[in-house]
């Protein structure tokens, strides 16, 4: 049996990838107003250091995407994979937060039900999407899911899974400091002239896959508009000198902007964005985009042969309709990113339309203090456990 916690619980939290790092450092810091005696153990980035996670793994290797590409670091993967199993064994915690990254946090989860350890899950895998039994496992380990898809509440709820949605914590952050014309005054921007941003993503794999097709389709929009001035924002886990490597001598003038995702996007007329949770970020912001995305050869047959979903980007996702066009693999190329980009561009009805629609998906993420509403629920669980001397719910 688990120790008896009182006011102070002892947590073991894994996230694997920056957005995950993200909402785990707001999730402890919410958690930490309700509980301030509460300790928090186990894998994070920077900003759970920050927020007062003892990490004992960091995020920095585990961000790879694919089979392939885990492979070629499986030693680590799996050092981590044994040392987190070993931790739940321990029975040292009160109870276990997996932020998303079911690979890993799906097994972990089944050790949390094997050794008597309440588990509680904040973002949920995409199971409507893949590997759909993976279902079975979640009602049977995970006391609590907290979703934050609108549609997937009832999916969960309908397949016997204890869930609940409270909300997209996207509400609470995706915010511009500065107005759009503040921010494109920064920037130098010229107001007769169309802004377009390049988004490659926040992995370097996804960098070295996307930038270069974006350049391309970069010069092909210029030359069609005569003039266009470009915004690139690099991402936090990327190394701006790399980038600046790779637009080498940057002919179109494209401006790297670091730290400032959301105000690059608000300046922006049209956005070309790598698939993932960037394309509602940007949705959030209103701002129209063509979302791209390319995998490695091996590990998109792959996911072609186990993935049904007939949308990836996430925005669409949401909507539930493709809002906003989708290239993927062999039809991210400079020719079909350019025409998507100009048929918004040259067509203001359609842009005005976009951007209606893209506030609409908004108004269906739920409302602001997610964080919060979240460890309320964590704690009321905790206390309910407490009460009943930890017998799982």
């Amino acid at each position: 049996m688990q120790t008896t916690c009182g006011d102070s619980p002892n947590y073991l939290i894994i996230a694997g990838e920056a957005s995950g790092d993200l909402h785990g450092s707001k999730l402890v810091s919410a958690l930490k107003t309700r509980l301030p005696k509460a300790r928090f153990t186990g894998m994070g980035g920077a900003r759970m250091r920050e927020a007062g996670v003892d990490t004992l793994f960091g995020i920095e290797r585990m961000g790879a995407v694919g089979i392939v590409e885990v492979l070629g670091d499986f030693d680590h993967y799996y050092k981590v994979y044994r040392r987190l199993m070993r931790e739940i064994a321990s029975r040292r915690y009160d109870a276990v937060i997996l932020i998303d990254y079911p690979t890993l946090n799906l097994r972990l989860a089944k050790q949390g039900k094997r050794f008597d350890c309440p588990v509680f899950y904040f973002i949920s895998p995409q199971v409507w999407a893949w590997r759909k039994g993976r279902i079975r496992d979640i009602r049977d380990s995970v006391s609590k899911m907290f979703v934050i898809l609108p549609f997937e509440e009832k999916m969960y709820l309908d397949a016997g899974v204890n869930a609940e949605f409270l909300g997209h914590p996207f509400v609470d952050l995706v915010h511009p400091s500065r107005t759009r014309e503040e921010s494109r005054e920064k920037y130098s921007l010229n107001p007769e002239v169309k802004t377009i941003g390049l988004l490659p993503g926040s992995r370097m794999n996804e960098v070295n896959s996307l930038l270069d097709v974006m350049i391309q389709a970069a010069e092909k929009i210029c030359s069609e508009l005569g003039s266009c001035q470009f915004l690139l924002p690099v991402a936090d886990s990327i190394d701006p000198d790399l980038i600046r490597q790779r637009l080498g001598a940057n002919p179109l003038g494209i401006q790297l902007v670091e730290g400032e995702p959301y105000d690059v996007m608000n300046s922006c007329d049209m956005l070309i964005i790598a698939s993932g949770s960037a394309t509602l970020e940007a949705g959030i912001i209103g701002c129209p985009m063509v979302i791209i995305y390319k995998l490695n050869p091996l590990t998109y047959m792959l996911a072609k042969l186990l993935v049904n979903a007939p949308l990836v980007g996430l925005v669409n996702i949401v909507a539930e309709e493709e809002v906003v066009p989708e290239l993927i693999q062999g039809k991210v190329t400079a020719e079909n990113i350019c025409a998507e980009v100009l048929a918004v561009l040259r067509a203001p009805e359609k842009e005005k339309a976009v951007r209606e629609r893209l506030h609409k998906i908004k108004s269906t993420l739920g409302d602001p203090e997610v964080m919060k509403v979240v460890a309320k629920r964590i704690a009321d669980v905790m206390n309910k456990l407490d009460a009943n001397e930890k017998t799982p719910v």
